[in-house]
């Protein structure tokens, strides 16, 4: 979620959101423990909005709380929120590859004409929305990169919501069944029959592909299907830009953790290193009365299995993919987070804290003569303060962090979209953040993060249906066949963050081959980049930081150099 979309309550906003992660982020990095952190968040949301009903009803008596949800008509569905784009609708067949099943639903999604200029060889511009609502893509089709590309060609901008996502529903519920049309294949057909039939409002001109050169873009995972979407649909897809694209699938992702320990403030992973070795001891090897002390400690004493303490352990982390150079709506949560690591407390004053961990100096004594560094006691301040506040009063800890209850995660109501991405990883993408396989490698997980534990959520989440079961370990060869790695094709840009937490499932992995970067196939990493950096965008380019004003140009150029080569091939201007 960006800041300017939170707008349920600025109190909200600002308690909750600040140190939260959307739903598809919080489950692809935490697994179980990321759907319990989403269900606390919604139900704060939920509590909140109750709250500001009621106080409106008192005040006015007109504000109607009733909502809608599931597939729908477009003639019924309720307003968008206020923009400059207005929600349009495309009509999709749930299953493009049984000619016997009829049924549909209305794809949402949003055109930026500002920009556009009639004449043969104008381009469109396509942003695949991914993994979350397509209203959180808007502001890429505003100043972002829609705008800029659609700015510098006389093109048109759109944003694609993804079937499944936001209100592009074409279910009344979330079951393993309901769900079973959430495809990889099926969501690249939705876009190419999109680019062959739509017919935009007030334009005259057949903008259809293929004749008309469309750009496809995306950023991580719609990133991975741009790339795709250029192998499996060369004919229509005349260029695609693939930003921080996951087109490698792997079961177990510990190198997200690892970018993250490498990339950070030197002292701030030394501290996270040196916790996660010492809780994994206690936990290891410690009596329960100690393990129980430590995990008072995070407030988390209640929790029944050490796994699940372990991995509440993580939520900070994930703030790192938050970063974004434009402050409107980067995060600075992960160095919240590490400053709060180097606090004093107590007798621990601040020069102790430039001391070897568990140096008598940082060492702080508690109830029966138990001593853990400072950098243990403030990690736990932390997550009381910032996760455990999370869990309503009138639950236990139990409750909001354990995850062994598959109770708690087979509710299939349309509002649970948590089930959504989680589905698409327990089938083909995986992606399960676990501990590093070699145990002597410095970590930041503990090395209670193992696949099975991660995984466990696909088996309590999906039971089996009538019509579809989820497989015991998601199918990655389904995405990896596409090219893993080593994907490619003549206008296929690739475009990488260098401290992305994802490259390592990237063309720029240091398990890839290097590549040279042309004009045909560029390959660009932004130096200090994180999360597609190259997405964002300011309406005054020479505002932008140096290497983001200067990735842009690159992305012009070789998008206007695509444009020149269709113009040739189709006799454009002879």
């Amino acid at each position: 979620m960006h800041w300017k979309t939170c707008v349920a309550s600025t109190l909200l906003c600002l308690g909750v959101q600040a140190y939260a992660s959307p739903a598809s982020d919080l489950v692809r990095v935490m697994g179980p423990q990321g759907v319990n952190l989403w269900k606390l968040d919604a139900q704060a949301k939920s509590s909140s909005t109750r709250n500001l009903i009621a106080q409106d009803s008192q005040s006015q008596q007109t504000f109607n709380s009733k909502s809608e949800g599931g597939g729908k008509n477009p003639k019924t569905k309720t307003k968008t929120k206020t923009s400059d784009f207005r929600a349009q609708w495309f009509r999709q067949p749930l299953d493009h590859f049984d000619t016997k099943n009829r049924h549909a639903f209305y794809q949402r999604y949003w055109v930026n004409m500002r920009h556009y200029k009639p004449r043969k060889g104008a381009p469109v511009f396509v942003l695949d929305g991914g993994e979350t609502s397509g209203e959180d893509r808007l502001a890429f089709l505003d100043t972002g990169i829609m705008e800029i590309l659609a700015r510098a060609t006389g093109g048109v901008g759109v944003v694609l919501e993804h079937r499944y996502y936001g209100e592009s529903l074409p279910v009344s519920n979330l079951s393993t069944d309901a769900l079973r049309f959430l495809t990889n294949a099926q969501s690249a057909a939705d876009s190419a029959n999109f680019m062959q039939n739509i017919e935009f409002d007030d334009v005259l001109e057949d903008l259809t592909a293929p004749g008309t050169p469309w750009i496809y873009y995306g950023g991580s995972y719609a990133g991975a299907r741009a790339a795709h979407m250029k192998v499996l649909y060369p004919d229509i897809v005349w260029g695609a830009i693939a930003s921080s694209a996951v087109t490698h699938a792997a079961l177990e992702n510990w190198q997200y953790m690892e970018i993250i320990r490498t990339a950070a403030d030197p002292k701030c992973s030394a501290h996270l290193v040196n916790t996660i070795s010492k809780i994994d001891t206690i936990l290891e090897h410690g009596p329960a009365f100690v393990k129980k002390q430590l995990k008072n400690l995070f407030g988390l004493g209640g929790l029944e299995h050490d796994e699940d303490f372990a991995s509440v352990l993580e939520s900070p982390l994930g703030a790192w993919q938050a970063k974004c150079w434009d402050p409107e709506v980067g995060s600075t949560a992960f160095d919240d987070f590490c400053e709060a690591l180097s606090s004093t407390f107590g007798k621990v004053q601040a020069e102790s804290l430039e001391l070897p961990f568990e140096h008598p100096e940082r060492m702080v004594t508690l109830d029966g003569g138990f001593a853990v560094d400072i950098s243990i006691i403030n990690y736990g301040k932390w997550i009381k303060e910032h996760v455990v506040s999370r869990c309503p009063d009138e639950s236990t800890t139990e409750e909001c962090f354990g995850t062994f209850n598959d109770d708690k995660y087979l509710d299939t109501g349309i509002d649970q979209d948590w089930r959504l991405w989680l589905f698409q990883v327990c089938t083909e993408w995986g992606y399960f953040t676990t501990a590093p396989p070699d145990q002597n490698m410095p970590r930041i997980v503990s090395r209670l993060m193992t696949l099975g534990y991660e995984s466990k959520i696909c088996k309590q989440a999906f039971p089996p249906g009538i019509h579809f079961t989820v497989p015991s370990l998601p199918n990655i060869t389904a995405v990896n066949v596409l090219g893993d790695f080593d994907i490619a094709a003549d206008r296929l840009a690739i475009i990488d963050g260098e401290v992305d937490p994802w490259r390592p499932d990237t063309p720029h992995s240091d398990d890839a081959e290097d590549r040279e970067d042309t004009l045909l196939r560029p390959f660009k990493l932004i130096p200090n980049g994180v999360h597609h950096y190259d997405e964002y965008g300011l309406k005054n380019l020479l505002e932008e930081p140096p290497e983001i004003r200067k990735v842009h140009a690159e992305m012009i150029t070789f998008v206007v150099a695509w444009l020149k080569d269709w113009d040739v091939a189709h006799g454009v201007g002879e």
